[in-house]
């Protein structure tokens, strides 16, 4: 089954992102194919590499990018969602693009399924 993944909330506030993050694994994991990964509203802070976590706490912004490094899964981070946040292409962690909602769109169509995390 080919997958879409849409998440809308930040690593550090809500658990949304991890779980998707051990979804997708799970997924690719179990044979299934991960089409596209789009950060929306405060998802889009998964990709901010300035992010630095405790050194206890897990790295979610490094784990996406090794998994699509790994994988070659396309990270999609919102541009609007992005602009409101202050979030830019050169705080971006490897891996990761911004584009706009059309790659959302475009996910839909081409995933069998398209997964949302967060609210």
């Amino acid at each position: 089954m080919k997958f879409s993944i849409l998440i809308k909330q930040g690593p550090f506030t809500h658990q949304a992102s991890d779980s998707a993050y051990h979804f997708t694994v799970a997924a690719l994991a179990s044979g299934h194919e991960i089409f596209r990964v789009f950060f929306y509203n405060d998802g889009v802070y998964n990709s901010n590499r300035l992010s630095e976590p405790q050194t206890d706490d897990r790295n979610l912004v490094s784990l996406w990018s090794k998994l699509a490094a790994e994988h070659e899964i396309d990270l999609v981070v919102c541009i609007a969602a992005a602009q409101r946040r202050g979030v830019k292409e050169e705080i971006l962690e490897q891996g990761f693009r911004i584009s706009g909602l059309g790659q959302l769109v475009e996910a839909g169509i081409e995933a069998d399924r398209t997964i949302v995390f967060g609210d």
